[in-house]
């Protein structure tokens, strides 16, 4: 076979690419039984051992981190009783996506499986330290805000890291079952974590309620220690070390850029981070409280309607597939999210909320899930770390689109800002789909394709 330049096998299915079979070979030693090649069916990827015990450490720390949210938001905004520090709490959330592709490059050299557990380390000291104020009565917002702004460096690279440890222990035809699993993961740890944390607080009082938090966290450490082995480490352990990590760095960016589907996927996320997830994520405490007038209670059934909506239209994306191929649904999806948010923008009865929230959850999984899998299905294996670090950096539009959700809806209100979000995203979704029409609509286009 004559020698491939970068990203030249790119559109190649991740098994016929060169070099896949031995690394595929070297990780299914450490996760027998081997799956067969064929194997498409809906828990495949459970026969691989690593698997199996990355699935429930993801669940424990997405709980985790969906109750963490409910439970400090609501804190924060009834302590300081301002819409503009419930939107600076959020955003701190995302400070660390600017560090996510260096994540990437770190995951690559060292092993996804340990760079995972010493996020999760991480997560799990953090969360014990603001157990110990919250338990002792000295805690403040002050603080809740600087542990958050801690968390944040390191939390917004979770799910690309899991990502890439799947592309590396999946073979290829199971992929975009595992990556429709890990969404079903998400979100049902989204519904459980908002009525747990919601019904918690109210019950027992914030600290025994964030003891929920710190038993989540300290179990996805124990999990996460299973899930992958030495030998289920990316392709940079197989090649001679690299000197510098900027230079991967450099690299992977050269390889997104270069290739016009991974480029438009990019700039996807970040538009839909910076005005679509502001608005069905942290800014719910915001509606509860002052477009609704209701509690905690109902806050953590509006989250959990949308996150079940979510989690149905995983299940449905997981089992059935694309119907219109994956990059065309994702366009699709995209659009149909930006019309729910905006239905919901003007709604000002809960119930009714619910049940838009729950299509909405529907169309943005729908969306989502084929966006992930183009992502590692459609794009060289020596860069899924760093493809997946690049595509958690797109998370930091979340920051300025927050920061400047809260001046907006002082002057225009919750209504007047989320219209706004909602035509600026479609206008820039429209044109990323014209511009990339042939890598994201074409029907013959490679990630419109298996």
């Amino acid at each position: 076979m004559p020698a491939l330049r970068l990203g030249e096998h790119s559109s190649l299915p991740i098994h016929a690419r060169p070099g896949y079979g031995a690394r595929a070979m070297n990780a299914s030693r450490s996760d027998s039984p081997p799956i067969p090649i064929t194997d498409t069916s809906t828990f495949a990827p459970f026969r691989v051992r690593s698997f199996r015990f990355q699935w429930p450490a993801d669940l424990c720390a997405s709980l985790a981190f969906e109750s963490e949210n409910i439970i400090l938001a609501w804190y924060v905004l009834i302590e300081t009783r301002s819409v503009f520090m419930l939107t600076v709490y959020a955003s701190l959330a995302y400070i660390g996506t600017l560090l996510a592709p260096m994540f990437g490059v770190m995951g690559d050299r060292v092993g996804q499986r340990n760079l995972l557990l010493a996020m999760r380390c991480t997560y799990a000291a953090l969360g014990s330290m603001l157990l110990v104020l919250a338990l002792s009565g000295v805690l403040i917002p002050v603080y809740v805000i600087i542990i958050a702004a801690l968390m944040g460096l390191v939390r917004p690279s979770d799910i690309g890291v899991r990502n890439a440890l799947m592309g590396v222990t999946i073979p290829g035809p199971q992929l975009m079952g595992a990556m429709g699993i890990q969404r079903i993961t998400q979100d049902s740890a989204r519904v459980a974590g908002a009525l747990t944390g919601a019904g918690a607080v109210a019950l027992v009082g914030m600290g025994p309620a964030y003891l929920l938090v710190v038993i989540f966290y300290v179990a996805s450490v124990v999990l996460t220690i299973s899930a992958g082995s030495s030998r289920t480490r990316s392709v940079h352990r197989l090649e001679p070390e690299r000197a510098s990590p900027w230079r991967d760095l450099k690299e992977g960016a050269v390889y997104v850029w270069n290739t016009p589907h991974l480029r438009a996927l990019m700039l996807l996320a970040l538009v839909l981070n910076g005005t679509a997830f502001p608005l069905s994520n942290a800014l719910m405490p915001y509606v509860v409280k002052t477009v609704y007038g209701a509690d905690q209670a109902t806050l953590g059934s509006l989250v959990a309607c949308g996150a079940l909506g979510a989690l149905f239209g995983s299940v449905l994306t997981s089992r059935q597939g694309t119907i219109t191929g994956a990059a065309r649904q994702m366009i699709i999806c995209s659009v149909g999210w930006y019309v729910m948010l905006f239905l919901f923008a003007q709604i000002e009865r809960p119930h009714l909320g619910m049940l838009v929230l729950f299509v909405s959850g529907c169309i943005q999984a729908a969306g989502l899930v084929p966006m992930s899998g183009i992502l590692l299905r459609n794009s060289d294996a020596r860069f899924h770390g760093r493809v997946m670090g690049i595509r958690m950096l797109a998370l930091y539009s979340n920051l300025p689109g927050l920061l400047l959700a809260g001046p907006l809806i002082t002057r225009i209100g919750y209504a007047g800002a989320a219209s706004l979000y909602c035509l600026v995203g479609l206008v820039f979704t429209a044109w990323i789909t014209l511009h990339w029409r042939a890598a994201l609509w074409d029907r013959a286009a490679s990630t419109n394709r298996g």
